[in-house]
């Protein structure tokens, strides 16, 4: 997958939250469990954790009030600013919350990413462990996590109702140009207010009494406007019908990473993780826009040619649903692979970012752990770019055991969307079976 959105921040539509888990029967569940371990094996994904590792994780949640409030006198303590996360039905971490204040003529925005740097640093097991598997690994209905979840989803996850060690980036953003009018990077305290779901979010945008709407609603007015300047900027948009609360979460965490790494290159000039995205070459641009202006009721207009990106933007736009989907694979097909390089040169062109890296997601990505690490004490891992190769080879490896997952579940009769958003619940009686493994299992 390349970066044509957030990088993957965002991916669960909402649906899980209106029906059940997907039922299937135990032959099926059985099926799926040998094809994940074939996968496993193939790629060199560990499901679990070494004993020392969990040892470690398990000894860093003890005491967590002392060790937060004796933090407090070395960080910012921010847990009177209101705060929320919002997060996909099933997610089972929260490492991301935001703050938000209209100040007049500024957008005074925060972006609140939880300090896992204080927690897995590089004397630790866990750290080695996270470079060892280089990501999270998210199958339908099956995660195998980067750092233990013990450790994940307690006092690295920002839970609602509890202080937690954060890592806050504070935007200040002229209403005009969106541009940094101040910005800072720095460890604070957060007590986040309430954790929403996506769909959560989009009822306190419709209900004016709900608590949390003026939040979300001046959230939403910063992201949308965020959102149109990067297409008039000319980033490529592949999800044009993304719903409110989606456009919220992902704004607001690129112009956070977009943040940090303009700040390590330009304000420290040091080496960092940055993402870098090639570009395909002329030719491979016009095969695609061929094949896009060829598709049953598509066409892009005439003044949005100059830029690819914007002719495929504009023809998104306009192009009937059922086509959308033809559109992003004739894009992808030619998409060289985003990887991460030790220097941002060459920028990322789907974004069409100069400078562009990972910081929001340091419970499952390396990158963003690394980055949060050189950001707090400006030192650069000496294997920084076995690093930057390390996480980008993983990154591979987890997409395409993704890619062979679905396949499979699809030549079972499952739908991997809807397992991927629901669920599944594994019946005894096969009555009651939402699928059944078909009598020919595939090889």
């Amino acid at each position: 997958m390349t970066d044509t959105a957030a990088d993957g921040e965002t991916a669960d539509d909402g649906t899980a939250e209106s029906q059940g888990p997907v039922k299937i029967t135990e032959r099926l569940d059985e099926a799926l469990a040998d094809r994940r371990e074939e996968l496993f094996e193939e790629f060199g994904i560990a499901d679990g954790f070494p004993p020392e590792v969990l040892a470690e994780a398990e000894a860093r949640t003890e005491e967590v009030d002392e060790e937060i409030e004796a933090e407090l006198d070395e960080r910012q303590d921010l847990r009177d600013l209101t705060t929320w996360t919002t997060d996909p039905i099933d997610a089972q971490d929260f490492d991301d919350a935001i703050s938000v204040r209209d100040e007049g003529d500024e957008y005074h925005l925060w972006v609140h990413i939880a300090d896992v740097s204080h927690y897995v640093h590089p004397e630790s097991e866990m750290w080695s462990e996270a470079v060892q598997r280089g990501n999270t690994v998210y199958l339908p209905g099956y995660t195998i996590h980067m750092l233990p979840p013990v450790l994940a989803e307690t006092v690295c996850s920002l839970v609602p109702q509890e202080d937690r060690l954060a890592h806050t980036v504070e935007m200040r953003l002229d209403k005009e140009t969106l541009s940094f009018e101040e910005l800072d990077i720095y460890k604070s305290v957060v007590r986040s207010d309430e954790r929403l779901t996506y769909t959560q979010c989009e009822n306190r945008l419709e209900d004016p009494e709900a608590p949390l709407h003026e939040e979300n609603a001046l959230a939403y007015e910063i992201a949308e406007q965020l959102h149109e300047q990067r297409k008039e900027d000319g980033s490529l948009v592949l999800n044009p019908s993304r719903d409110r609360a989606h456009t919220i979460i992902e704004e607001c965490m690129l112009k956070a990473n977009k943040a940090v790494t303009h700040e390590l290159m330009w304000e420290r000039g040091v080496e960092a993780m940055y993402r870098v995205h090639p570009q395909p070459t002329p030719e491979q641009w016009d095969d695609a826009l061929r094949e896009i202006q060829e598709l049953n009721g598509v066409s892009i207009p005439g003044g949005s040619w100059n830029d690819p990106r914007k002719a495929v933007n504009a023809a998104m736009e306009e192009a009937p649903g059922r086509a959308l989907d033809k559109i992003q694979r004739a894009v992808l097909k030619v998409m060289p692979r985003a990887k991460y390089m030790n220097d941002p040169f060459g920028g990322h062109h789907a974004l069409n970012f100069d400078i562009y890296g990972h910081f929001t997601s340091p419970i499952r990505r390396l990158s963003d752990l690394i980055n949060h690490w050189i950001v707090h004490t400006n030192d650069v891992p000496e294997d920084l770019i076995a690093l930057c190769d390390r996480a980008s080879d993983r990154q591979k490896d987890a997409e395409t055991a993704e890619r062979l997952y679905k396949e499979h579940m699809e030549e079972l009769g499952l739908d991997p969307y809807a397992v991927n958003n629901r669920g599944v619940e594994v019946v005894d009686d096969p009555a009651e079976a939402t699928h059944e493994a078909p009598e020919t299992l595939p090889d």
